[in-house]
């Protein structure tokens, strides 16, 4: 995979960190482990764990997919308002 020409902006890593905290806590108000999210979403635990700690961006198929399985919108994940509002 090629390396990133510049280093991502401050804001941007927050974000990603605050995206992995609102898993983390939507994943526990569901009663789901790490493992079984993964499973829920065909992925590998670890990926999750990475999701959660905010060290990478899950892709916007997963993200809807782990919105599925939370129960809550893709908008309620990133911290959007949802449209209209």
């Amino acid at each position: 995979m090629p390396t990133r020409r510049t280093p991502l902006p401050d804001w941007v890593i927050a974000q990603r960190r605050d995206l992995g905290e609102t898993i983390a806590r939507y994943r526990k108000e569901a009663g789901l482990s790490q493992d079984q999210l993964a499973d829920l979403i065909g992925k590998e635990r670890r990926s999750v764990q990475r999701y959660e700690r905010g060290e990478r961006d899950p892709t916007y198929s997963d993200l809807v997919l782990i919105a599925s399985e939370l129960k809550v919108s893709v908008a309620a994940l990133v911290g959007e308002a949802p449209a209209g509002r």
